[in-house]
């Protein structure tokens, strides 16, 4: 791919980073105290039109053919894979479709967990031309008969025997879909050996999608209502990934390598796929998140990209680990330090007191803490949902900074990002190369740019809908722009809080600090038209064990014995106080009910990416709301 830059043409790699500018010449010169309206970065790579997501695939196993691009589990290590072998093996898939009756258009959906199939399966689908339907391999009978249906799907692919059991229930329905594959049923095979059949042109078929052709339609796991179909085109996704890369190439690059544990079917997995394959980094896959600890010390990833619930579970199985070995007082000392020391890189560099003492806790919790990770990994990237500013701290303190981004699903889905000479820890980064970002008069960011989605599929009423008169995308988001142009997403539009009172409430901020402990699943604050805040608490089922074990408590206590255990209760009450204690008294929280089961994507109150659905849980939590309230 070649850019137009500075009136020269120069490749990727060779690329100067775009310098950013203010699109409002007065904001530009605002004081430091003021807010900018808007900011926007010009693009870094234009995107031919005759490119489509495969371009960079054949561009590299041409250039490239022996660099190593995917490892796959063998025995009881990894097998490398080429940029060559992964071509021949997508083609080989491709021409297999094609065999099968799929033609440049047509939908094809995918239900997997992570695992390198999942790749070869969606490139095989671009190169016949087709368009991928991602599909949670959670789906329920029901989410999977409305996405294909809406789709118009004319095959799946599954992964086990469970999820075809789940498409053959609602197959009936969905008489469109003519053909379906099963990975654990020798699936990519008989698409191999249907490749013999195929006697047209496979390279005609894949130049056949041009930029502007929808690559995939991923469905939004959303909080509310029925999933809409977003459509990207091969451009949003190219555009989004490719102006990107040139500033963060201490991650991407042709020595890295990295695990892929996110599930494949949520759009930030799907672009790191798509800036690895680019990037040629070594990619790694992991079909279940629990596997994670496990398998990072034999394959010493460079770098992670993972959702901040991640980042909290490291951090709290660290925090708890000292305290079981009666070393709590020493990390928390440590944990202290690493958050001073990340605050002063930023205010001149730390003194030498601190430095002496980051060295010494360096020896006794941040290297464990890097041996957990791999030992190599020394940045990460954090994505579909906030981080909290402190955890951020701590991770680049302990050596591993964490490049917080921000997306939706509609953007493809990078919208802005920290970046390699442009990080500040408490916000989302700068808009990335190409992006315009603007506060509208009610505080709601909106967006223009090539990662812009082409619309919802079979939807035109909701398109419409998610664009201003101007043109600009709404996100749905409230946020603020700083001086020097990096944003800072505060809230939801629609999730803010107005108490009884007047008083305007942001409930993600809270949230954030309170899930941080260690002993919290998930916070859901409320009050909306009530007299003052408060909130949810689900418990996680994942810390429930060892603080049985440390406070001497039977193994089969369940959540629901704990609702009003006064040891509890005085952990979350610290939990509330440190969020109380960033924000004023009007949006404090005043009480709290602990709820009597965990939150989780399986019982339907949480989304993949881990958002919860407060619809869903005030619902289904009516009484202990409406016990709050009238207590």
């Amino acid at each position: 791919m070649q850019s137009q830059v500075e009136g020269g043409s120069v490749s990727l790699h060779q690329m100067k980073k775009p310098r950013s500018f203010c699109v409002d010449d007065v904001a530009a010169k605002q004081s430091m105290e003021s807010a900018v309206r808007e900011y926007a970065v010009p693009p870094a790579v234009e995107v031919p039109d005759a490119d489509n997501t495969t371009t960079a695939m054949w561009v590299n196993a041409e250039q490239h053919p022996n660099d190593l691009l995917f490892a796959v589990p063998s025995g009881s290590g990894w097998r490398d894979i080429t940029t060559t072998q992964f071509r021949d093996e997508v083609v080989e898939v491709a021409k297999g479709l094609a065999a099968a009756g799929i033609k440049p258009g047509d939908r094809v959906g995918l239900m997997s967990r992570t695992r390198y199939e999942w790749t070869v399966l969606d490139y095989a689908i671009w190169v016949a031309g087709a368009v991928t339907v991602p599909v949670y391999d959670t789906s329920s009978a029901e989410q999977i008969h409305w996405i294909l249906s809406d789709s118009e799907a004319v095959a799946i692919i599954t992964e086990l025997d469970a999820h075809t059991k789940l498409v053959e229930s609602i197959r009936d329905s969905v008489p469109q879909v003519a053909n379906l594959w099963e990975i654990e049923s020798d699936g990519l095979r008989k698409l191999k050996d249907a490749a013999k059949d195929f006697d047209g042109d496979i390279e005609e078929r894949r130049l056949s999608a041009k930029a502007d052709d929808v690559a995939t339609i991923v469905y939004t796991s959303g909080t509310t209502g029925r999933p809409k179909g977003c459509e990207l085109t091969h451009r949003n996704l190219v555009a989004d990934i490719a102006n990107v890369l040139p500033s963060v190439s201490s991650m991407f690059n042709d020595t890295s390598t990295t695990l892929m544990f996110l599930p494949l079917a949520h759009v930030l997995a799907r672009i790191i796929q798509v800036g690895c394959v680019q990037a040629r980094v070594q990619v790694g896959h992991i079909g279940n998140p629990a596997d994670l600890v496990a398998t990072l010390p034999g394959f010493r990833p460079t770098f992670l990209v993972a959702v901040p619930r991640v980042f909290e579970k490291v951090f709290n199985g660290a925090q708890q680990k000292a305290i079981d070995g009666g070393k709590g007082k020493i990390f928390d000392a440590a944990a202290r330090t690493a958050i001073d020391y990340s605050r002063a890189m930023d205010t001149g560099g730390p003194g030498l007191l601190l430095k002496l003492k980051h060295g010494l806790f360096d020896k006794l919790v941040y290297s464990k803490i890097r041996t957990l990770m791999g030992g190599r990994c020394d940045k990460a990237i954090s994505g579909g949902a906030p981080l909290g500013e402190r955890l951020a701290h701590f991770f680049r303190g302990a050596g591993i900074t964490v490049y917080e981004g921000y997306g939706l699903t509609e953007t493809s889905p990078v919208i802005s990002i920290n970046l390699d000479d442009a990080l500040r820890i408490g916000t989302v980064g700068k808009p990335t190369p190409g992006t315009s970002i603007r506060i509208a008069d009610n505080g709601e960011l909106l967006i223009k740019g090539p990662q812009v989605f082409k619309g919802y599929w079979h939807n035109q009423e909701a398109t419409e809908e998610s664009f201003n008169e101007d043109g600009w995308l709404k996100t749905g988001d409230v946020a603020e722009i700083d001086k020097d142009g990096y944003l800072k997403i505060t809230g939801r539009i629609k999730e803010i809080i107005v108490t009884a009172g007047g008083k305007n409430v942001a409930p993600a901020p809270l949230e954030d600090v309170i899930r941080a402990h260690p002993l919290v699943g998930q916070a859901l604050v409320i009050g909306d038209g009530k007299p003052f805040i408060s909130a949810l608490i689900s418990l996680d089922p994942e810390a429930l064990p060892s603080w049985l074990e440390r406070h001497d408590r039977p193994a089969d206590t369940t959540i629901a014995d704990l609702v009003d255990d006064a040891e509890v209760r005085a952990e979350i009450d610290e939990a509330i106080a440190s969020a109380n204690a960033t924000v004023s008294k009007a949006e404090s929280i005043k009480t709290y009910r602990i709820l009597s089961a965990a939150l989780s994507q399986e019982t339907g109150e949480v989304t993949p990416k881990q958002s919860v659905k407060r619809n869903v849980v005030l619902e289904k939590y009516a009484a202990d709301f409406e016990a709050i309230y009238s207590s």
